[in-house]
């Protein structure tokens, strides 16, 4: 057993090149997928379960990516061109028929599952299969085109296939989302889809021992990277899990007290005086709920309708505190919004008391979202999550929130008293969702949690050869493994940094922190292919 590698500084983010070949123009722009795919490549993003606000802010987090991949793209376009020929290669979309139940060999239905494969920068002759899992969002081609994966797969001329998670995206059972057919949806089914797609790309590309495989994922995808080299040892040589909460958890108190340390913290523009302050603001909003004065509310959080009851008064609640939950998992992901710009208007005295810059960071928000108010509506959330309508692109809703109701947990709460949120976040109030939605118990949520830590063996899974990376400004790495197990499973803590940092493509503007913990991962992958090469496993 050991400490964990840990890389002191911030990381930025910046995105991919995309090497396509065929016929085009400097100035031409390959972008109509790319926010979808950005949107797979951190899907990792969407486990938060707060308030409806959260899903918007991971919206925007899309746009300020593609902005950004816009203007990068743009100059590496204008670089290839001059240089080459202009052409490029883009691979196709694939389906492959899956059982739906991989565990009743009765049951013959099947659904299509969506896959890619890139074949350019691939050696056959002994060169290794990288395979990038999808999570509860949808994929495109861009998974197998950009990413620190794909820099990889260049330098050890790897095969790089993506694979897009069951009932996800347009991996969609034909009977849809009804509650009979999501009880096919689980990590299980999802790693037997994997070990039955590693048997067809091996047919499909002749592959042997001789060309070992090594799984990524961040997020939830980063859980099931880990758990696939843990389930399936024979079938994947090694896994990086970027960002994986591999502890499910009922009660995920630690998510806000991650996020009270990361409101304190100086190295990301953090203070006491601004966690206090936050703190300070949430309880008065909490006072005013007490004393049921929805009108002031409604007025001075813009919202979108009457507020009726108390899962109106909880909706608010977590509408807001999203607010402040988004912006530290999503540290720096877009100008205007990070952990320094919000401790500047919550110290900020002139604005008045922590109530009144809690309704300024609101006011904030909505104009930097381009909306008129929020809506508070339970009732409405709920008919969110009971609709059966299929989303082909974005994330999951209805589907992840069945996972984490027969999986997981991961509810975010703040019933404690370091939370520095709303105490009207509460176990209760989500878990009834599950109730509610999906007619399962939260007795039944329990026991699925703890049959889901006993099944992987939680932040303590025995299995070797995998790397776990977190940034501990990211509140879900709480839930992930930060310390050495073994001396193959390894852990990467790289301070300050948010979510899945290390996930995107390497750019000059890196900081030395980041460079550093690229390059343990890259030496270490480096290391498991050399001893692949000695020893065909």
């Amino acid at each position: 057993m050991g400490g964990a590698w840990v890389f002191p500084e911030l990381a930025s983010r910046d995105w991919a090149r995309c090497p396509r070949r065929r016929s085009v123009g400097p100035g031409e722009m390959l972008l109509p997928a790319l926010v979808v795919f950005w949107a797979g490549l951190l899907s990792l993003s969407a486990l938060g379960l707060g308030g409806r606000n959260i899903w918007l802010i991971k919206e925007k987090v899309l746009q300020s990516r593609e902005q950004r991949a816009q203007k990068y793209l743009l100059e590496t376009w204008k670089s290839f061109v001059a240089v080459g020929s202009g052409e490029y290669l883009e691979p196709s979309e694939e389906y492959f028929p899956q059982p739906l139940d991989h565990f009743n060999r009765q049951n013959k239905a099947t659904y299509k599952q969506r896959y890619w494969v890139n074949t350019e920068l691939w050696e056959p002759e002994g060169g290794p299969v990288f395979l990038y899992i999808g999570g509860e969002g949808g994929l495109t081609v861009y998974s197998v085109l950009a990413g620190e994966h794909v820099e990889l797969a260049r330098k050890y001329k790897a095969l790089l296939v993506s694979v897009e998670h069951r009932y996800y995206g347009a991996s969609i059972n034909p009977d849809g989302l009804t509650d009979q057919n999501l009880q096919f949806l689980s990590s299980q089914q999802a790693l037997a889809d994997l070990a039955t797609f590693h048997a067809f790309i091996s047919q499909q590309y002749n592959l042997t021992k001789r060309n070992p495989w090594i799984c990524f994922g961040g997020s939830y995808p980063g859980s099931l990277s880990a758990w696939f080299r843990l389930k399936f040892p024979h079938l994947v040589y090694a896994a990086v899990a970027s960002s994986a909460p591999v502890r499910a958890r009922l009660d995920f108190t630690a998510y806000n007290k991650v996020v009270s340390q990361s409101l304190s913290n100086p190295v990301v523009g953090g203070s006491l005086k601004c966690r206090d302050a936050v703190a300070q603001a949430f309880s008065q909003l909490d006072q005013v709920l007490v004393r049921g004065e929805t009108s002031r509310l409604e007025s001075d959080f813009s919202s979108c309708q009457s507020l009726n009851g108390t899962g109106d008064y909880g909706e608010l609640a977590s509408n807001l505190a999203d607010i402040v939950m988004g912006t530290v998992q999503y540290n720096l992901e877009e100008p205007g919004n990070d952990i320094a710009d919000l401790c500047r208007v919550m110290t900020d005295q002139n604005l008045g008391s922590p109530y009144r810059r809690l309704v300024v960071l609101n006011k904030g928000y909505l104009e930097r979202m381009a909306l008129n108010c929020t809506d508070n509506s339970h009732q409405e959330t709920l008919e969110v999550l009971r609709s059966t309508v299929v989303k082909p692109f974005g994330v999951g809703e209805r589907q992840w929130y069945y996972q984490t109701c027969a999986e997981f947990g991961y509810y975010q709460t703040c019933e404690d008293e370091g939370c520095p949120l709303s105490r009207w976040l509460t176990l209760q109030s989500q878990v009834d969702i599950c109730a509610q939605v999906f007619g399962i118990s939260a007795n039944s949520v329990q026991s699925a949690v703890d049959f889901t830590n006993d099944y992987y063996g939680a932040d303590r899974p025995k299995s070797s050869r995998i790397i776990f990376v977190n940034g501990d400004i990211d509140p879900w790495h709480a839930l992930s493994v930060l310390k050495n197990q073994s001396r193959s499973e390894l852990a990467v803590v790289i301070n300050g940094t948010a979510h899945c940092a290390n996930m995107n493509p390497p750019e000059k503007q890196d900081p030395t922190s980041l460079r550093q913990a690229r390059q343990r991962i890259d030496d270490q992958i480096g290391v498991w292919l050399a001893s692949s090469r000695l020893n065909p496993w």
